[in-house]
């Protein structure tokens, strides 16, 4: 079964490598002809990445690539661009924090982790990388949902649970709203414990050519380290860095 299944995925590989080198796209047909592949097999495949948006079906029956594979392509691209930029800016940001700065990006309903840069007494020598955290109760996600609007905001946590993690975690939609409203008001936003007990995050969105949020940047250090007296000092260090990563990434607000 497990044989068989990879076979399905390497002929779906196939599929998609050749509609990539063909502008016009290729019928049914032609597609079986030149992966010596049954029209039967060949359907089954094309009906399957046809309903994951992976390929598209013209009037005239040829198949090309579809939006999802060039969106997920371009997602790609854009990450490995914003992280090229935003390199020496974390650099500078954790240097001047004294703490360890994060890069990250939206996805659906959580924070996905693409860079970070440690001091050498980082609170965590482990990789995040890759790791998702919540929206509404880290400064990173809290920063990004700053580019929602307030019915955006309630309709993605109309069937989410606010589950805490600490006693300290933000407890209604109603709470949420309005703590992002102050978010876009003073521009940066803060975990104070309220994802990881113990832990202080700040956070400031990052924008593009287009003034639209498309991700984060904080810095996060022990309570102990980042006290509520160092708060706006270290928050200044945040804004400047996302204000800086947003220039290079074509935007021109202030």
């Amino acid at each position: 079964m497990l044989a068989m299944k990879v076979q399905s995925l390497d002929r779906a590989f196939d599929i998609l490598e050749l509609l990539s080198r063909e502008q016009h796209g290729l019928n049914l047909t032609e597609i079986g002809n030149r992966l010596d592949l049954h029209k039967s097999t060949v359907y089954r495949l094309l009906q399957a990445l046809k309903e994951r948006g992976y390929i598209d079906k013209s009037a005239q029956g040829s198949y090309r690539l579809g939006m999802e594979f060039i969106e997920l392509s371009s997602l790609y691209l854009n990450n490995l661009e914003l992280k090229t930029e935003a390199q020496p800016i974390l650099r500078e940001l954790s240097s001047l924090s004294g703490n360890t700065a994060f890069l990250a990006t939206l996805q659906e309903s959580e924070v996905v982790y693409i860079d970070k840069m440690e001091t050498h007494n980082s609170l965590r020598k482990y990789s995040i990388i890759g790791q998702r955290a919540p929206l509404y109760c880290t400064a990173l996600g809290k920063s990004m949902l700053t580019g929602k609007t307030e019915e955006q905001i309630r309709s993605l946590y109309q069937e989410r649970e606010l589950q805490a993690f600490t006693e300290r975690t933000i407890k209604s939609v109603d709470a949420l709203v309005e703590e992002i409203e102050t978010i876009r008001r003073r521009g940066w936003s803060l975990d104070d414990e309220e994802y990881e007990q113990g832990l202080r995050c700040i956070g400031a969105p990052i924008r593009d050519y287009r003034d639209e949020v498309i991700a984060a940047v904080s810095t996060s250090g022990y309570a102990s380290v980042i006290t509520r007296e160092r708060v706006e000092e270290v928050a200044g260090y945040v804004v400047k860095a996302a204000r800086d990563i947003s220039q290079r990434m074509g935007y021109r607000g202030q």
